[in-house]
């Protein structure tokens, strides 16, 4: 089946009222993947989009660009809500919505999207024709078609993130080590001003890790999240002759003969009471949360190194400082001997006639040799009692 991709532009009826322009309705581009493999780039407004999935503007507020929302995976009547760093996307049973699809970061995701989302009659054509060649891998490939189309979309969105994230850690691993290695062997205001900005990333890219982490985790320990995104499901529990709201929603929706077809065959299973079972998306999500625990550990090794780094310089840095204090010692007590020395000979030396002054030029010699050997063994007891109460090293 061939894949298109068009450019629509889409006015929304609500923006014009009166012949005047609403103001505050900016569109937004989207790039929408459904389940045949059809691509279209939407320029739409959030009014139109909301209309479109059947979400609520808070909602749509946890994935706007211009807003700080923390990593969510939220599900919704109709859609699951994804903000997952810079995947930010809108997935229904049919269809996905992603946000600002010309990024650097999100071109991956697309790539991946298109190679992942494929169609279900592709998938069984492509079966066909490698059964006879491949018998193991046609099983492999059966089973990863039989996963709702919700479940392979958040797969390479929780795919995509996890590697994006292991990959920012394995950069910052290979610019920290050798940092402090260096740091080690020279403390410089060069070396600390690097490791800290590295300390910083560090800190940074964990706290977006554990978010992940722990949406993750939130969602693996509460069942009715889970059963939340089972859109197929929900969507095959759900008459579409109900009431007037899922009546008018069934008929707006262009690909409503898939969504029944679909809601057929997962409607078995829905009557046999399984609508609680949700061991397929939690096998899903348990492995991507061990691969984001693994970075997570790696980051958390990480900052034990760079906190181990921080003692040893410390201890270096306490040592030099000691041996500034010894050097203080010594010089204060032999600055307090030469004072005793220096004021014994200005007692000496003051002009001041003294009767022992005549015919006694011989103490001269006696009184320095006798003040210079007492203010030595002065500065010894001074070190020795430093020594002996440990302020010292001997």
């Amino acid at each position: 089946m061939m894949t298109g991709r068009e450019v629509v532009p889409v006015m929304d009826p609500g923006t014009v009222i009166g012949g005047l322009k609403k103001k505050g309705t900016g569109s937004r581009s989207w790039l929408l993947i459904d389940v045949s493999g059809q691509e279209t780039v939407l320029d739409v407004d959030k009014y139109e989009i909301m209309h479109r999935v059947q979400i609520h503007a808070r909602d749509l507020r946890i994935i706007d660009p211009l807003l700080s929302y923390p990593s969510t995976i939220m599900g919704r009547e109709r859609a699951i809500v994804l903000n997952l760093e810079h995947i930010k996307a809108i997935i229904t049973s049919e269809e996905v919505l992603l946000r600002d699809p010309s990024d650097e970061n999100v071109t991956p995701v697309v790539e991946e999207l298109r190679r992942r989302l494929k169609p279900m009659n592709a998938n069984r054509e492509d079966q066909r024709e490698e059964k006879d060649l491949n018998v193991q891998h046609d099983i492999e490939t059966t089973e990863e078609d039989e996963s709702p189309f919700e479940f392979r979309a958040l797969e390479v969105a929780l795919e995509a993130i996890c590697s994006y994230l292991a990959a920012r850690t394995l950069e910052l691993e290979t610019a920290v080590y050798p940092a402090l290695d260096m740091l080690t062997s020279k403390i410089s205001s060069r070396n600390l001003d690097r490791v800290r900005k590295l300390k910083s990333q560090m800190t940074r890219l964990t706290a977006r890790v554990q978010k992940v982490r722990d949406e993750l985790e939130q969602l693996l320990d509460d069942d009715d999240d889970m059963a939340d995104l089972y859109l197929s499901r929900k969507l095959a529990g759900a008459s579409p002759v109900s009431g007037s709201g899922a009546a008018s929603w069934f008929l707006a929706s262009p690909t409503i003969g898939s969504k029944i077809s679909r809601a057929s065959r997962a409607s078995i299973a829905t009557f046999r009471g399984d609508e609680n079972d949700v061991e397929e998306l939690e096998m899903l999500l348990e492995a991507y949360f061990m691969q984001i625990d693994g970075t997570f550990n790696k980051l958390t090794t990480l900052r034990e190194y760079i906190d181990n780094t921080e003692d040893y310089i410390n201890i270096q840095l306490d040592n030099h400082r000691n041996q500034l204090i010894q050097l203080e010692l010594f010089l204060s007590s032999g600055t307090v001997c030469l004072s005793i020395y220096s004021l014994i000979a200005g007692i000496f030396g003051m002009n001041i006639p003294y009767s022992w002054n005549s015919g006694h030029g011989y103490m001269f010699k006696w009184v320095v040799i006798s003040s210079g050997i007492f203010c030595a063994v002065f500065f010894i007891l001074i070190i020795s009692y430093a020594r002996y109460k440990g302020l010292v090293g001997s």
